[in-house]
C-alpha cells in the first residue's frame, strides 16, 4: 500500500513533524513493508515553519538570537532559507500569545520581533519571503515589524511610538526615508482567517479579547488601526487583512505582500497533491478536530484533496465529537494522559489503523 501521513500539529502535545512520524512508526509497526509518504501539514498558524523545514528538501534553519518579544524581552527568532532564495518566517515565534505566559499585554504587545527576523533573512541574502502568521500577541496592524524595517511612525512632537496597538491613535506622521523595500521576488503571506482590518469583523472586534483586550481596550485598538490605515494607505477591507492582529494589512500596504490560504499553499509546497497520486490512504489529524476544521484549516484541506483525488482519509485527534475519528483520548481512556504521552498515542493510533484497515 501507499500511504500518504499528513497530520497536523497537536497543540502543545507534538508538532506536525512529530504526529507524523509517530503515526508513521506505529503504522510499519504493523505493515512494515508499506510506502509511507510523510507530509506535515500546518495552516499558517504556529508550527507552519517547522513543518514546512521538515517536508522541503535543502531547507537549512538558522536561529536570530536578541529579536524584541512581544512584551520586550529578548527572545530568539528563526527562519528558514530554501535554496531558490524563499525565506520562510513564522510571527508566532516571535510574536506569540504563549511567549507572554499569561500575562496578557492587549495595548502594548508588539511585532517587532517578526521584523527583525525578515531584516536577518534579507541580510542573509532571501529574495522572497513567506510569513506564516498564527497565534499573534499583538494587534498593533504591523507596525512594529515595519518599524524594525525601518518605517518610523511619530508622534505630533515628531518622537517615535512606543511599541503595541495602544500607541497607533497618537500616530501624526509616518517617516518611510528608511523603510526597506521589499525583496525581489515578493512576499507571501499564509493565514487561515479572512477577516478585514477594521469594523465589526476585524482584527481588533474578533480577535482582540482572546488578546485580553476589554471593551474599552478594543475601541482603543480599533481607533488606532484605522489611525494606521489612514497615514499607510492600502485597502483595510481586503480579506485577510486582519490575520494576526492586523500584521498581513501592514504587510500588504507596505511592501505590496499577498495573502494566501494557508493551508493550500502548506499543502502544495510540501507537495501533498503529488504524494496522492495513486496512493490508497491518507492519514491527517489535530489536537482536536471538529466542524470548524474544515473551514480553512490544515485537515480540512487534507481532507478536500484527498476527495478530489478520490483516496479515502482516516482522520486521527485528540479529541473529537466526529464518531468517524480515531481519538488519542478514547485509546488512552484518560485525556489527561492522551495529552501528556501524546506521541506514544499517536504511535499507537498508527497501529490501530493499519490493522483495521483493509488488506490489500
Amino acid at each position: 500500500m501507499r500511504v500518504v501521513v499528513a497530520p497536523d500539529s497537536f497543540k502543545g502535545t507534538a508538532t506536525a513533524r512529530d504526529a507524523a512520524l509517530a503515526l508513521a512508526a506505529g503504522w510499519r509497526s504493523v505493515r512494515p513493508d508499506d510506502e509511507l509518504l510523510i507530509r506535515p501539514m500546518a495552516d499558517g498558524g504556529e508550527g507552519t515553519l517547522d513543518a514546512l523545514a521538515a517536508a522541503l528538501p535543502g531547507a537549512v534553519l538558522h536561529p536570530v538570537p536578541g529579536c524584541t518579544g512581544p512584551d520586550g524581552r529578548p527572545v530568539t527568532g528563526r527562519y528558514a532559507l530554501l535554496p531558490d532564495g524563499t525565506a520562510l518566517v513564522e510571527l508566532a515565534d516571535t510574536g506569540g500569545l504563549p511567549l507572554l505566559g499569561g500575562d496578557l499585554a492587549p495595548l502594548t504587545a508588539g511585532t517587532r520581533g517578526t521584523g527583525e527576523t525578515i531584516a536577518a533573512a534579507l541580510d542573509a541574502g532571501a529574495r522572497r519571503v513567506t510569513v506564516a502568521l498564527g497565534g499573534s500577541a499583538s494587534t498593533d496592524g504591523g507596525a512594529g515589524l515595519l518599524a524594525a524595517l525601518g518605517l518610523r511612525l511619530l508622534d505630533d512632537s515628531g518622537a517615535p511610538l512606543p511599541d503595541g496597538g495602544g500607541a497607533l491613535a497618537r500616530a501624526d506622521r509616518l517617516d518611510r526615508t528608511a523603510l526597506r523595500a521589499a525583496p525581489p521576488g515578493g512576499v507571501r503571506l499564509l493565514t487561515d482567517v479572512t477577516n478585514p482590518l477594521l469594523g465589526p469583523a476585524g482584527a481588533a472586534a474578533v480577535y482582540g479579547p482572546q488578546k485580553g483586550a476589554d471593551p474599552a481596550a478594543i475601541a482603543l485598538l480599533e481607533a488606532g488601526l484605522r489611525r494606521f490605515a489612514d497615514l499607510l494607505g492600502g485597502d483595510p477591507d481586503l480579506p485577510g487583512s486582519g490575520a494576526a492582529g492586523g500584521t498581513a494589512y501592514g504587510l500588504v500596504a507596505a511592501w505590496g505582500a499577498r495573502v494566501v490560504p494557508g493551508a493550500a499553499a502548506v499543502a502544495d509546497l510540501t507537495g501533498l497533491g503529488a504524494a496522492l497520486v495513486g496512493a490508497d490512504l491518507v492519514i491527517t489529524g489535530e489536537g482536536r478536530f471538529d466542524t470548524t476544521s474544515l473551514l480553512g484549516k490544515a485537515v480540512g484541506e487534507v481532507l478536500a484533496r484527498a476527495r478530489t483525488a478520490a483516496v479515502p482519509a482516516r482522520v486521527v485527534a485528540g479529541e473529537s465529537t466526529d464518531p468517524g475519528a480515531l481519538t488519542l483520548a478514547r485509546l488512552s481512556g484518560d485525556p489527561a494522559d492522551a495529552r501528556a504521552r501524546a506521541t506514544h498515542w499517536l504511535t499507537t493510533a498508527g497501529a490501530r489503523l493499519a490493522g483495521t484497515h483493509p488488506m490489500d
